[in-house]
Order: structure tokens, then sequence, then C-alpha cells
């Protein structure tokens, strides 16, 4: 017999001035997800332009090369909006941040909102707080190795910008950057070492400025937050004792795109259908074995991303040409 619908709260701690970090791209996985729920983007979600290829660009040895990919370009907040709207009535959604947990005979969280504090209690807690998840430093011991992930948006888009561009560059960062022109903004971001990472971002902009021959102006909007980069399978922490993790906070997320959204909505539908199960030991033991397959399909980026972050090895396969699309350029008339 199942049981009955838990009755559940959701904590939203992002406003439209304090909204996620994010380059706003829609992968095939994600759209595979949605796909599965019969669920179709809404136009006002989407951003200009559609993009169909990335430039990836290394600074250090100026070499460029564009291959296929199939995004969708899309605003960020307005797709988390989106997909609050479809929570059904049992949902209660609270506006705030949860600044506190404290666990006794159940939980009491301490909630930051514009009303006042709050205090609030629960059975069973889920953090899909991203890598700075207060639930997972609070009960966990094991954290992944992160960055700080800078981002800035800028007024204008010119055409000599790539719609969409991943940048290396081994003088700045030991992992990688993007740039993406949506609507009539340019985003430019990455991620970088915590200690001296602001520093970094400034000076792989200016090196990215040069390389492109334009200027990007000042900046609109200074976004940062830290992003989660697992190096082992022991990153990937699923929870236990009425406690779980999804999403980034649990250490989904590809270490070498850091495409986190397909993830965050697969173990979160993973999560809820392991409540089904009677006890907290029953759940946690049926939510790890779902993500199986999904944990090792992110161990191999680890893999993947050793070897596009490692310069020598990035070079040879730029230099190949492997699965990389020749540009054809028409000749003047």
């Amino acid at each position: 017999m199942r049981q009955p619908s838990a009755r559940i709260l959701l904590v939203d701690g992002q406003t439209d001035h304090n909204a996620k970090p994010c380059g706003g791209l829609l992968s095939p996985d994600a759209q595979k997800v949605l796909a599965e729920f019969e669920l179709t983007l809404p136009n006002a979600v989407l951003a200009d332009p559609q993009i169909f290829s990335v430039h990836t660009v290394d600074l250090s040895t100026g070499m460029t090369r564009l291959y296929q990919r199939h995004y969708l370009n899309m605003d960020r907040l307005c797709f988390d909006r989106w997909l609050l709207s479809l929570l059904p009535p049992s949902v209660t959604v609270l506006c705030g941040r949860c600044t506190k947990i404290e666990r006794g005979e159940d939980f009491s969280l301490c909630v930051h909102t514009e009303q006042g504090t709050q205090q609030l209690h629960a059975r069973a807690i889920v953090g899909a707080d991203g890598a700075s998840s207060i639930v997972r430093r609070r009960f966990f011991t094991r954290q992944p190795y992160k960055y700080l992930s800078i981002q800035q948006w800028f007024e204008g888009s010119d055409p000599a910008i790539p719609a969409y561009a991943c940048i290396f560059d081994k003088a700045t960062s030991d992992s990688c950057s993007w740039l993406i022109r949506k609507d009539q903004y340019t985003i430019f971001g990455g991620a970088f070492a915590k200690s001296g990472g602001r520093q970094a971002f400034d000076q792989q902009k200016a090196r990215l400025e040069q390389y492109l021959g334009v200027s990007f102006g000042q900046p609109i909007k200074t976004e940062a937050c830290q992003v989660c980069s697992p190096r082992g399978m022991r990153d990937f922490v699923t929870g236990k004792d009425s406690v779980y993790l999804l999403g980034e906070a649990a250490g989904l997320i590809s270490a070498s795109s850091f495409e986190g959204i397909s993830s965050a909505m697969l173990s979160g539908r993973m999560l809820a259908q392991a409540f089904d199960a009677k006890t907290p030991e029953q759940i946690a033991k049926a939510y790890r074995k779902a993500t199986k397959r999904l944990r090792f399909k992110l161990y191999t980026k680890t893999y993947k991303r050793r070897v596009l972050c490692s310069p020598a090895l990035r070079f040879l396969i730029m230099k190949s040409g492997v699965q990389s699309v020749k540009i054809y350029r028409r000749n003047p008339s």
C-alpha cells in the first residue's frame, strides 16, 4: 500500500538580485529529462542566439577549434521560476535562506525571510543547495574540491564575439571559462582557485579581450559562488539518517564542463522515487542504488577533466582537429 504523500516545504533562496550564477545553457541530457516528463520550454525562457557549436580557445597557444554542440540558450532565473510554477499545490514554497540546522527528535531549521526569522521543523532534510550546501557541511565531513566561480555581464552583443566559447588559459587557471552571448548581453565567467581568484579572473578577461580584439566594457553585474569539481567516487555523497543530498550538493556535477542541471533533475527524481520506501535506511539505500549509473558517469568526467585541463594533451587534441568542425568561409564576390 502506497504511503500518503509527505508534506513538503521548499526553501527558495533565489531572488531577482541574488540568482544562482550560471551560463544558462541547457544540455542534451537535461533536455532528455524534460522530455521524459513531457515538458517543453516556453519561449519566455529561451534567449538569443541559439547555439550549434562551441569555439574552444587556448589563450596560451592561440589555438582555436570549433566543435558541434546542442545546447539551448536560456535565461537561468526564468528557467528556475518556470520549474517552480510546475509544483503541485501540496508543496509550500518559502522564500528565504536557511542559516542553521539542528538535530534533535526532529530537525530544527532557522530560515531568514523578508518578514523575519522563522523556526521550522522537519522529519527529513533534502539538501539541494549547491556547492556551498549548508546541509552537507552540517552533516557530512567529506567535501569535494571547489573553485571560485566568477561571472560578469556586459551590455552589448558584438558579432565578433563567439555565441559560445570555452576558454583555457594555463597562466590564470587550471580549469575552464566560458563566454556566452545572451540577448543584448555578453557573459564572461570561469572557475578559478579560491586564493587570488578575482585577480586571475581579471587577468584572463584582459587576455581574452586582447585575443578577440574587442573590449567588453564595464560590467553591469558581477556574480560569484563556489562550484564543485569532483575528483573521485567518494565526492558523491547521497545521504543517510534522514538527511539526503541531490544535485551539486551531492557532488553530482560534471567535472569537465560544470554542467549540473541534468544531474540535479535526475537525482531529484530518483530521490522522490526512493521516498516510497518505509524507513530512512531503506530510502538512503534505494537512492544510493538508483544513482549508481549517474555517479559512475560523472566519475568518468573526472578523467575527461584531466585530459582537457592538461595543456600538453589539450594541445595534441586541438592540433589533431579530431571531431572538430571545419569552418566554411565563402570567397568574397
